[in-house]
């Protein structure tokens, strides 16, 4: 058993106009698949990029939201995760703060959950 801390203190990160993002590598499965932690401060933002490989982004506290390449935000909350091909240009950010773990890399398989209906995502 290995214990580790995701929150280590990383620098600040500014590539692509990021504003209060903290990111720590956690894993790489042998350069083709990694797994990354973030933590962005309240009123901060992952800036516009490209995504390098496939990419599942799952926020595991706090909200924000989500945009691609129209930049029309999507509101994401604890329990949501984005899905973004090789290539398609996103941006995130929130008002409150939120951490996400990031997995990457190809080829990555993911699996599909069901869409949500409106009825469901409105009973909680």
């Amino acid at each position: 058993m290995e214990i580790f801390r995701f929150d280590r203190g990383e620098p600040v990160i500014s590539r692509y106009g990021s504003v209060g993002l903290r990111a720590t590598r956690v894993a790489a499965g042998g350069g083709a698949v990694s797994l990354t932690y973030v933590a962005v401060q309240p009123g901060g933002v992952i800036g516009t990029h490209p995504a390098i490989g496939a990419q599942l982004f799952r926020v595991i506290a706090g909200e924000g939201w989500v945009a691609g390449p129209d930049g029309e935000r999507v509101p994401i909350s604890a329990g949501s995760g984005v899905r973004w091909e090789d290539g398609e240009v996103h941006t995130s950010g929130t008002t409150a703060g939120f951490t996400a773990l990031v997995v990457e890399g190809a080829p990555v398989d993911l699996f599909e959950p069901e869409p949500e209906s409106a009825d469901e995502a409105a009973s909680g």
